[in-house]
């Protein structure tokens, strides 16, 4: 295990100042620019779901935690597109003249 984490040190270090960066960011981001980021979320996890369908599709048959992994993924990501998409549109129906 240790092997590991000296193996790859360098990568260990990006990963733990990319989520330190984007803490740091998310939390001055001011409350007006919180649905045009949740678009750009939904945007984002639709990659991540074309590319869990990507990886799922390249697995081998018999590697199962692959395909588990993958519908997992698949699965997550759906919901919080599709979660994301709602709590945008109740968002921007708040902004909206009543009749």
């Amino acid at each position: 295990m240790a092997e590991f984490f000296i193996e790859n040190q360098d990568l260990i270090y990006i990963v733990v100042l990319s989520i330190l960066l984007g803490v740091e960011v998310i939390s001055n981001v001011p409350a007006i620019l919180h649905t045009p980021l949740m678009s750009g979320a939904n945007a984002i996890h639709g990659v991540v779901i074309i590319g869990a369908i990507i990886v799922m599709g390249h697995a081998r048959s018999d590697d199962y935690l692959a395909l588990v992994l993958g519908f997992l993924a698949v699965l997550l990501g759906t919901l919080n597109v599709v979660g994301g998409f709602v709590v945008t549109n109740r968002m921007l129906e708040m902004f909206k003249k009543k009749k």
